[in-house]
């Protein structure tokens, strides 16, 4: 049996690309709840799938390494063949009969290309100059920079829309463990399977077309999504219905607001979980989504006081904080912000709890203590972050209207 790739056994069947831990940590980024398809599969190795292939990726100081797996092709046009036909498939990948000739024709890694390498690079935005970034925020916000501090490398994937605004629906109500087992019974029962490693299966996400067929409701009821079933079915027969196979991927070319609007006339997508898939798939640094945690970070760390009074978070206030953090951050706030949630988590306070003594040291030579810094004067760039703004980063906070 074919197994999980480890980068001790031999760097010959790896490829490689040159990116810094400070431009990119996988333990940070692949387990801070903006994708629900990664595990460590062995000690700072990272197996998920992404694009329709399977990956196992881990990272040395100044390089990241990558290593994709065959699909099997005929299992997988067979699951593609019963998903158009409208069939639950969970029960049949229990019994492990769509992975049967597996040790007869073992799972060996695919020829990598200049074609991966891309896809790692947009998937990770690699263009993007995380260290210009956390320097601008940094010198704007003093909290920002005790937190980075440690948590370096966090950055915003570009995800596929369709995965996404899916995973996302599954997030109501939910915590990111529980998140993850959701999302792997629906790759499960509505995927098209891709390779089996160490004698776990691996699958694709499912299709618009395979989420919008009429028996996806009570499949989901019986796997445990509760009223989650009924958005996710819905929301892929609306947008098959209204809006076209192309119409999600089309918003990366709409402005922020346009985006956002367009994303909560689906069943099951409020302002913060269309503002999620803005942010992480459909490039618009400048969504800040904002739940309880966000909110309790700005109360916290930024004596935000605005709707102190209020039990839940309204239109009104998620506009407010969000207009707050971006006239504090800038066009990139949205990945910003995702570093202190981040930080915030309770699976990294260990890392956080290493910050407080350098924390200690620079306030013995402050004459006041503050979280936010008097922002400067932007500093003059090389090209690297200037030119990479987006069009929809240039909409202005006044242009924002309360929905």
């Amino acid at each position: 049996m074919a197994k999980h790739a480890v980068l001790s056994s031999g760097a010959k069947m790896w490829k490689s690309m040159k990116c810094a831990k400070s431009e990119l940590r996988l333990d940070l980024t692949l387990a801070c709840g903006q994708t629900f398809r990664w595990r460590e599969t062995a000690e700072g190795h990272w197996t998920g799938v992404m694009a329709g292939r399977v990956w196992t990726l881990t990272q040395t100081d100044d390089t990241l390494w990558y290593h994709v797996y065959k699909h099997q092709d005929k299992q997988k046009n067979e699951g593609d063949r019963k998903r158009r036909a409208g069939v639950c498939l969970l029960e049949e990948n229990k019994a492990g009969k769509r992975f049967k000739n597996e040790e007869e024709d073992p799972v060996t890694v695919a020829q990598t290309s200049e074609v991966e390498e891309g896809m790692l690079r947009d998937y990770f935005q690699l263009n993007v100059n995380l260290g210009d970034l956390y320097s601008e925020w940094a010198a704007a916000d003093c909290h920002f920079r005790n937190i980075a501090q440690i948590f370096t490398g966090v950055r915003m994937l570009r995800q596929d829309p369709t995965e996404c605004l899916f995973s996302f629906i599954c997030t109501s109500n939910n915590h990111i463990s529980r998140i993850q087992g959701m999302v792997e019974r629906l790759c499960q029962a509505l995927g098209a399977p891709l390779c089996q490693l160490d004698q776990t299966s691996y699958y694709d996400f499912p299709s618009l077309s395979a989420l919008a067929d009429s028996s996806v409701e009570a499949c989901l009821r019986d796997l445990g999504f509760g009223y989650r079933a009924r958005f996710l079915q819905q929301s892929a027969k609306q947008i098959l219905d209204t809006r076209g196979l192309q119409w999600l991927e089309g918003l990366r070319k709409a402005p922020y607001l346009e985006a956002r609007d367009a994303l909560r006339t689906l069943p099951g997508v409020g302002t913060k979980v269309a503002d999620c898939v803005c942010l992480m798939s459909l490039d618009k640094p400048e969504a800040v989504p904002i739940d309880t945690h966000v909110w309790q970070i700005a109360k916290r760390d930024y004596k935000y006081a605005a709707g102190s009074g209020q039990k839940s978070i309204t239109d009104k206030l998620h506009r407010d904080i969000g207009d707050f953090f971006r006239k504090l951050w800038g066009p990139y706030a949205g990945w910003a912000q995702s570093v202190l949630f981040c930080a915030d988590l309770k699976k990294f306070q260990s890392l956080k709890e290493m910050m407080q003594p350098k924390k200690e040291e620079e306030e013995e030579g402050e004459e006041e203590e503050t979280a936010v810094c008097k922002k400067p004067k932007k500093a003059e760039h090389n090209g690297t972050v200037k030119t990479l703004k987006p069009k929809s980063a240039k909409m202005t906070v006044k242009k924002e209207k309360v929905v």
